[in-house]
């Protein structure tokens, strides 16, 4: 429909109404129709042959009761009128692209609104795209970003694949200025809500899970403890059987592994604990930020574990470094 033959106040009431029903701000509308008007009345005047000053200055004069307009280029202090004749179309669909993506941006901001309160839980998604740099990942009604540095090195994510992601941050694009939702299966807290998830007693915190600490697809070391008498915290995230313990890994990848130990508040039980699963640990010393243990020999190796890796998360979780040695 042609702006210029719009009854009086029409045009008017429909940027208003979408501006209430969307909670835009109507000049915040008008202001982007004026820039979309300019730059539609470039591209017309460069199909129509006619070569148009980079430096040139142009201000679009638009009637917001009526919707009409005059594009006017500027020469210091005068303004000619250069509306070309027949340019209402272009401008009507112009006016109708950028109330339309006025629409979409307004609606994606109410989306991400909505998932700053979800940030530290867990969603659903559907890998839609993936780049070396970020995969993009579908959630509800909108996408969010996975970024390489959240990806778990040895998970690949093929495209279609279901999987779950933690929610865990919204940040501004530095290249569209928009909000991007921010999505992780590498931090350790994907790991705590997906024990939050299996295990009633720590989603109603009679357990509570004091440390956590994560290699992502190599392995993860839960340290929990019982705000309740008669509540054995290893054994409630454990399960019958390993029932839920086992929940938790079908959504890690096939080869990490997840030590649920005892938190204590005593250092050098706690040093013993999150050397697990080596067992019959002397903890010699604790102090300056170290601890020096000794294992019998058909421990250390379970001690140490794969590169260094089960010492190395222990100290990690203790907030110490740890030297083990074989017991003399």
């Amino acid at each position: 429909m042609d702006l210029k033959k719009l009854p009086k106040t029409e045009f008017a009431a429909a940027v208003a109404q979408i501006a209430g029903e969307r909670d835009i701000d109507a000049q915040s509308v008008l202001d982007s129709i004026e820039l979309g008007l300019i730059s539609a009345y470039k591209r017309d005047q460069k199909e129509r042959g006619v070569i148009v000053d980079e430096e040139a200055q142009f201000e679009v004069e638009l009637a917001p009761e009526t919707g009409s307009f005059k594009v006017f280029q500027i020469d210091g202090d005068k303004r000619k009128d250069v509306t070309p004749p027949g340019f209402g179309r272009i401008a009507a669909q112009t006016a109708k692209q950028v109330i339309d993506q006025k629409i979409y941006e307004a609606e994606r901001d109410n989306i991400v609104a909505d998932y700053q309160n979800k940030i530290g839980s867990l969603i659903h998604g559907v890998v839609l795209h993936v780049d070396p740099y970020k995969t993009s990942v579908g959630i509800g009604k909108t996408e969010a970003i996975l970024p390489k540095e959240e990806q778990i090195k040895s998970e690949t994510l093929p495209l279609g694949a279901k999987n779950l992601f933690l929610i865990k941050a919204i940040e501004e694009n530095q290249i569209t200025g928009k909000k991007d939702i921010i999505l992780s299966r590498r931090d350790p807290m994907f790991v705590k809500q997906l024990i939050i998830r299996e295990v009633p007693e720590v989603a109603n915190r009679t357990v509570t899970i004091e440390k956590i600490a994560r290699t992502a697809g190599e392995r993860t070391k839960v340290a929990v403890f019982s705000t309740q008498g008669g509540i054995d915290p290893v054994g409630s995230c454990i399960g019958q059987k390993g029932s839920r313990i086992q929940a938790v890994l079908n959504e890690l990848p096939e080869n990490e592994k997840v030590d649920v130990i005892l938190f204590s508040k005593n250092l050098s039980q706690f040093v013993a604990n999150a050397l697990s699963p080596a067992q019959k640990v002397n903890v010699v010393s604790v102090g300056n930020g170290f601890a020096t243990v000794t294992v019998p020999s058909d421990q250390l190796a379970l001690a140490i574990g794969s590169g260094g890796e089960n010492v190395r998360l222990a100290g990690v979780l203790v907030g110490l470094e740890i030297k083990v040695t074989e017991e003399k």
